[in-house]
């Protein structure tokens, strides 16, 4: 007696296997799979960067970009008078959630050079409305970069007060008494630019040496 034909093959697994084939197939003969592009690196320009975090260094602009605005300024090494003025105030906090703003940061040295150690423990400690007033003449709503100031040639700081922003060079020059030197640094629904000098209306007296830091 003859053997019985071998039974079809399922219809459902020929297609699968042939899927399989397939997949394979074309598996070996694409091109390699694009890697995901990296998120661009923020450029911040002017004098001081070269002095301050680059590279994969702690507080490098990349690193700054994904931190809110309090944090991103702690890890800048010059700000720290102004950091520390700006949380003992609680400045920032005052404006409405969501809300971008651009900081016009003074060094630890333009501060050293503007106030006198007692001076400013003494505005720091006793005169919070002043702080608070000094503050917000380096705030401005909205986080601009230098360059939208630049072309805009004028902006309005927290404390009602309009300041010229012109192209000088390498630097941008805000009103007639401080310069970018390190502008562009980004952090989140913010930017940063560190300038060289205190702005505001408040009364001062020359640095009598170097602040405790």
């Amino acid at each position: 007696m003859s053997q019985p034909a071998t039974a079809p093959r399922h219809p459902r697994l020929r297609a699968l296997g042939l899927l399989l084939t397939t997949l394979l197939l074309a598996a070996c003969t694409s091109n390699p799979a694009t890697p995901r592009a990296s998120a661009t690196t923020p450029q911040v320009t002017g004098p001081l960067c070269a002095a301050l975090p680059t590279g994969t260094d702690p507080g490098n602009p990349t690193f700054l970009a994904s931190q809110p605005a309090d944090q991103a300024l702690r890890w800048i090494p010059t700000l720290t008078t102004f950091e520390a003025a700006l949380r003992t105030s609680g400045v920032l906090t005052d404006l409405p959630a969501g809300t971008g703003v651009t900081i016009l940061a003074p060094t630890d040295d333009a501060f050293a050079a503007t106030f006198s150690e007692d001076n400013w423990d003494d505005l720091m400690t006793h005169h919070t409305d002043q702080l608070r007033t000094l503050l917000k003449a380096h705030l401005v709503t909205g986080a601009h970069p230098i360059d939208d100031l630049t072309t805009a040639g004028t902006t309005t700081t927290l404390d009602g007060t309009a300041i010229t922003v012109t192209r000088t060079g390498p630097t941008t020059r805000l009103g007639d008494r401080a310069d970018t030197v390190c502008a562009d640094y980004q952090a989140t629904n913010a930017r940063i630019h560190i300038i060289n000098a205190v702005l505001g209306p408040l009364p001062v007296t020359a640095g009598t040496g170097h602040r405790a830091h």
